[in-house]
């Protein structure tokens, strides 16, 4: 019998979002297939699954040990959040080659399905840097009787989502600094900077409002910028290895002696880039914005805002305003059915008081004790009943009259 042989061997993942690209985050269910293609017929051993994540630092420093000697020192480290293994077909030992226990895999396209889950715990974000990377992996190995195993391997992407929403990256950075250059015995005027950006916590392919205000009382021609910045830092043995790396940056106008320029809402947009890292103990991966005054002959006098790059966008407000705008049209509606639209009349003099009541009334004594013009005047009015309730008024004349003796007291009318 003329043995097979593979044809192709690969790892495909069932991706969980519609751009067909595998990323997954902490806790998500990873699943996929191994496809094997095969002309004939072969004879398996076994056919098994290594996934793995890991956290990896790796850098070298030359270090003398006195004349005319020298040497290499390395600084390695590994944190590992990923070592799951499985077996598709056959059995755990493959070391041996006897005949028994073998699969017999058909001429054609065969899938092999797995799954395995992400760990709850907080994961790296797959980077690759200078000094380091975070990586996962699927590898699968097909081991036959007599040959060597062939082995396939492919990478999947985990983020560590980072909500921007949170009032700590929601919050305003600004700063403030100023500079006083000097040549010899002479001193120039200050230069002054101040600069605030809306929130701390952006998403990549946003724009960063920049409001600043430069003052040059210097008698240099100074230029304002401002630029991204991308911070790896590598922990190892004890030591630190950070690199520094330009994201994106900006140009202001040239600025004389004696002028000022201001910025009111400059933007600068964040290219693709890498989240934030953050709560890797051997890789962290930070951003920062900085604006400067590039001095011809001198320091910069520089304002670092951090920032963090995350994966949760910012929320739209107008969802909020709605719901609110709405429950205050229920609550005037529910008022609205409540109560009338127009008040009820008061009851009337003759509903309280029965003729009978009014004639009996005795006046005699009041009459003794009270005498004068003051005493008719009170007689006529005391027993006569209230006007009756209207919404018109009975003297409009009269109102109008009293409306234009009364004085303006607002000044917005």
């Amino acid at each position: 019998m003329v043995l097979g042989k593979v044809k192709s061997f690969t790892v495909s993942y069932d991706c969980l979002n519609d751009s067909n690209v595998p990323v997954f985050a902490s806790g998500d269910s990873v699943s996929g297939r191994v496809i094997i293609e095969v002309t004939g017929e072969i004879r398996v051993k076994s056919l098994k699954i290594h996934a793995k994540g890991f956290a990896k630092v790796r850098w070298t420093e030359s270090r003398n040990a006195g004349s005319n000697t020298a040497y290499t020192q390395n600084y390695t480290e590994e944190v590992e959040y990923l070592n799951h293994r499985d077996i598709l077909i056959g059995h755990e030992r493959d070391d041996d080659n006897s005949e028994e226990g073998l699969t017999t895999i058909h001429s054609g396209r065969h899938e092999y399905a797995f799954s395995l889950e992400l760990p709850q715990i907080p994961l790296a974000t797959s980077f690759e840097g200078k000094h380091g990377s975070v990586r996962y992996w699927v590898k699968a190995e097909l081991h036959r009787p007599w040959l060597l195993p062939m082995k396939t391997k492919k990478e999947f992407t985990v983020f560590e989502h980072i909500d921007i929403n949170t009032p700590l990256l929601l919050s305003p950075q600004a700063g403030t600094k100023d500079k006083t250059l000097c040549c010899w015995f002479c001193t120039s005027g200050p230069i002054s900077l101040s600069a605030k950006i809306e929130r701390k916590g952006y998403t990549p392919g946003e724009s960063i409002q920049i409001f600043a205000e430069i003052e040059n009382c210097s008698s240099r021609m100074v230029v304002p910028k401002a630029a991204i910045y991308q911070t790896q830092t590598f922990y190892a043995k004890g030591k630190m290895k950070d690199v520094k790396q330009l994201v994106a940056n900006l140009r202001g106008e040239s600025l004389s002696s004696g002028k000022t320029e201001t910025w009111s809402g400059k933007m600068l947009k964040i290219p693709p880039i890498s989240p934030s890292i953050l709560d890797c103990s051997i890789i962290r991966v930070e951003y920062s914005l900085m604006v400067y005054v590039d001095i011809p002959g001198a320091m910069n006098l520089s304002l670092n805002l951090p920032l963090v790059i995350g994966t949760i966008p910012l929320h739209p407000f107008g969802s909020r305003t709605s719901s609110v705008s709405s429950q205050c049209s229920m609550t005037m509606s529910w008022l609205g059915m409540a109560l009338p639209e127009r008040p009820e009349a008061p009851p009337s003099y003759s509903e309280i008081v029965t003729e009978e009541q009014r004639q009996s009334l005795e006046v005699t004594s009041a009459r003794d004790e009270l005498e004068g013009p003051l005493f008719a005047y009170i007689q006529e009015f005391r027993f006569q009943p209230p006007p009756l309730y209207s919404e018109i008024d009975p003297n409009p004349d009269q109102a109008s009259r009293t409306e234009e003796r009364r004085p303006d007291t607002c000044p917005s009318r």
